[in-house]
């Protein structure tokens, strides 16, 4: 038995609840929302298909039926509006996810706990120092989806599959991440010198790999699907369905999301996305792996960005 109580059923949450279902991830899944009506339409329309899919119950509830729940997913607060910021939101979202934790956390206390909400570092932040849960409870889905992103331009540069790249966005979910590309690679080789080793000659040529142009198409891709069709939610869902996945797998797979940093890189006392284990029991460490010093400069500067603003709030 597997059991998720997702929070907010708005277009991120009801996507994660439907994605869930399909996949067979969750044998249970709880949908709670301040619109109550709400709710019950999303658990009855994703129900009804269920049929179809492997056996699940999913239905609305309210906080008391999270008891028991192996997991639950944060998704509650106003939605970034076109050309508003993540941290634009910071306030308000802190005040909803401040009225949530001592509801949520009293029936559920034992559960892994997973903040998608934004801005999603201040969030996971908030939840550390209000929730009274263990460290390893609390993962913040930080930069996984930033990451898929930026697998996914890379892989069309070369045309190669995704699963083949290995390159991570480190930092903020936000307009301070960064790609630490001397660990990136593709299937072990160097990213920067990988066409030099192709030799089949049917493949490319291939445009130069410009790291610039790839982290602003990665910064700017929420923004640029706000703008089209209003907000985000298909690619988060998968993201967030595949960390639940791997909790419930119990094989520690490594992943960047959030989570608080004890001076790791010289950052200490903020959440934010480096390459960490997740498991059974939610965070089960962290890989510091090297970084050259501009790289650890950068975090430091994501680090800093994130304190500033939380210093601007009521947390």
């Amino acid at each position: 038995m597997s059991k998720v109580t997702i929070i907010g059923t708005g277009s991120v949450g009801s996507t994660i609840a439907y994605t869930m279902a399909v996949c067979g991830i969750a044998t249970e899944i709880v949908m709670i929302d301040v619109n109550q009506e709400k709710s019950l339409g999303e658990a009855l329309d994703i129900r009804q298909g269920t049929p179809f899919c492997p056996p699940v119950s999913i239905y609305a509830g309210s906080y008391r039926d999270a008891k028991d729940s192996d997991i639950v997913v944060i998704t509650s607060g106003i939605a970034r509006k076109p050309g508003q910021s993540r941290l634009d939101l910071a306030q308000t979202n802190v005040n909803i996810t401040k009225s949530i934790i001592p509801e949520i956390v009293k029936h559920a206390p034992d559960a892994i706990y997973i903040i998608v909400s934004n801005p999603v570092d201040i969030l996971t932040y908030v939840f550390h120092k209000r929730s009274g849960l263990k460290p390893n409870q609390i993962i913040g889905s930080g930069t996984i989806l930033d990451t898929a992103r930026l697998r996914s331009r890379i892989s069309e540069y070369y045309q190669i599959n995704q699963l083949s790249v290995h390159a991570y966005v480190f930092g903020e979910h936000g307009d301070t991440s960064f790609v630490p590309w001397s660990i990136a690679n593709i299937a072990n080789i160097d990213i920067d010198h990988y066409q030099e080793f192709i030799s089949d000659t049917t493949s490319g040529p291939f445009p130069v790999l410009d790291h610039g142009q790839i982290e602003k198409y990665i910064r700017e891709s929420g923004g640029r699907i706000i703008e089209r069709k209003g907000a985000t939610f298909y690619a988060v869902a998968v993201s967030v369905c595949y960390i639940c996945k791997c909790i419930f797998g119990g094989i520690d797979t490594t992943m960047t999301v959030s989570s608080m940093m004890h001076g790791e890189y010289g950052v200490d006392d903020v959440c934010l996305s480096v390459l960490n284990m997740v498991g059974r029991t939610g965070l089960t460490g962290r890989l510091s792996i090297p970084l050259t010093p501009e790289e650890e400069g950068l975090l430091r500067h994501s680090a800093d960005s994130l304190k500033a603003v939380i210093k601007q709030l009521d947390i």
